[in-house]
């Protein structure tokens, strides 16, 4: 049987166009996309669930799951709550999307806060960073789930066995930081997980862990700055190689190198965001995402949905009962993009 991922056409910057190009290029016999969308849209040939409604960026995120039930985003996590579908892709509203995620899909026995997992380009190779916004606010304990989320994620998605964890801080001494990295760091230590200790902002891009573990806020601080760097820094690059006759001869030499360079740190490379923590799979996608973005979120899921990530974490966290059961269990305020 495929794999058949609900894919939300509407919410994106690019419109619908862009989504279901991108869906029709990850389709294939062992990949099957739905579309959810208005009647009526385009789908190329794909199966369409109609959702006549759309949840806007600036919505407030649980007031428009409330009172938007038909719309393209809640009805693409409905339909894989309900089984029509194994996994969820939206490039919409990510409060929404954390909103609807946790009306439809429910969380993992024992998970205390879905956590945001991204895939940052590094060095050495990709390191998952979370949780990149769902939380803006957090303890202790549950940074050392989101450590716990990632490490399968590693394990299951990137090929990392034993994967190590860091935490990121403004040092590598296990003293440094504020209140809640202290106390992070000293549970970390005997969590049980392959922790190596503290991380650096400025480490991140050279691969310094498999699994980089931090607040919701410090997260996607962390993320959008990372993106805005490649993006400037990427951008200059080639202006001053177009700048002069010189340096277009240079850039003709160096064009393959270049080319490898942008695919190794382009965000589309991935495509999106794992919701970690739910009884089902759920993708975030960028606002603007590009067809190829959208293709490989797809993938992402569907691969997801094969190593049966949602089933491991599971296990992982039942694992984990002195960390579950040291305080009661607590759901995220949703955050708008």
């Amino acid at each position: 049987m495929p794999v058949r991922v609900a894919v939300d056409a509407m919410g994106a910057d690019r419109g619908p166009d862009e989504i279901v190009a991108g869906a029709v290029e990850a389709a294939s016999d062992e990949l099957q996309p739905l579309i959810v969308g208005p009647p009526g849209l385009d789908t190329r040939g794909l199966e369409l669930v109609e959702a006549p409604d759309v949840v806007a960026m600036d919505d407030k995120p649980t007031d428009a799951v409330r009172s938007k039930p038909n719309s393209s985003l809640v009805v693409a996590c409905r339909v894989v709550g309900e089984g029509t579908a194994d996994a969820v892709v939206s490039p919409g509203n990510t409060g929404a999307m954390l909103a609807a995620s946790l009306k439809h899909l429910g969380r993992v026995q024992g998970v205390r806060r879905p956590v945001i997992g991204v895939v940052i380009p590094a060095r050495r190779g990709p390191t998952i960073l979370l949780d990149a916004g769902a939380n803006a606010d957090a303890r202790a304990e549950h940074i050392v789930q989101f450590a716990h989320m990632g490490a399968v994620f590693a394990e299951e998605i990137l090929d990392r066995p034993n994967p190590e964890v860091r935490l990121l801080s403004i040092g590598e001494e296990p003293e440094k930081g504020n209140q809640l990295t202290v106390e992070a760091h000293e549970l970390l230590v005997v969590s049980g997980l392959n922790f190596k200790g503290n991380a650096e902002g400025r480490d991140l891009m050279s691969g310094v862990a498999d699994v980089v573990v931090t607040d919701g806020f410090t997260g996607n601080v962390t993320l959008k700055l990372l993106e805005g760097t490649i993006k400037n820094v990427l951008d200059a690059l080639r202006e001053e190689i177009t700048a002069t006759p010189r340096g277009k001869l240079g850039g003709l030499l160096i064009r393959p190198a270049a080319r490898r360079l942008r695919t190794r740190l382009d965000p589309d490379t991935y495509g999106g965001a794992y919701l970690l923590g739910l009884r089902g799979l759920a993708v975030i996608a960028h606002g603007n995402s590009s067809a190829r973005a959208i293709a490989n979120a797809v993938r992402l899921a569907a691969r997801g949905v094969e190593h049966d990530v949602a089933g491991r974490l599971a296990e992982r966290l039942g694992e984990q009962t002195t960390v579950l059961e040291s305080g009661p269990s607590t759901t995220p305020t949703p955050q708008t993009r």
